[in-house]
């Protein structure tokens, strides 16, 4: 069923929604995981075009990146990940494609009303611009 799942996270308390959710569905179907993390700070977006060094944003993400990568990977999961720059949603979608993964689990925070409302949120738009299914999880709100 499902061969290789990509799970865009974003560094926050809300990628132990997905990841919790992902590791059964991994296990059931031998699915390996692509984490993907979009820094979308103005040196990431801008990183190639001028030449820049890794904000510190950047090194943070990386490192966290690397951190749940080592979990699942001693956990017995088949892990890559990748720290991506610029616009989330468009990342995510390139990626997607260019990998060619079954299935994209992401958690999501529900409405954030005018921001939603004028940009449109990451997950839907990534869930409008591929064409493989989309699991998405609301995250819990931390008390």
């Amino acid at each position: 069923m499902y061969k290789k799942i990509l799970i865009p996270l974003e560094n926050s308390a809300a990628d132990k929604a997905i990841l919790e959710h992902i590791r059964s569905l991994a296990k059931l179907t031998g699915a390996s995981l692509l984490l993907m993390h979009v820094a979308d700070g103005w040196v990431a977006r801008n990183f190639e075009q001028f030449q820049l060094a890794e904000s510190e944003e950047m090194k943070t993400d990386r490192a966290y990146l690397e951190g749940v990568t080592r979990t699942l990977q001693a956990e017995g999961f088949e892990v890559d990940h990748v720290l991506a720059m610029g616009e989330p949603s468009d990342e995510i979608v390139k990626f997607a494609r260019t990998h060619k993964v079954d299935l994209i689990a992401m958690s999501t925070h529900g409405h954030r009303f005018i921001s939603d409302l004028l940009y449109g949120s990451t997950a839907d738009k990534v869930r409008h611009l591929v064409d493989v299914p989309v699991l998405l999880l609301k995250a819990k709100t931390l008390a």
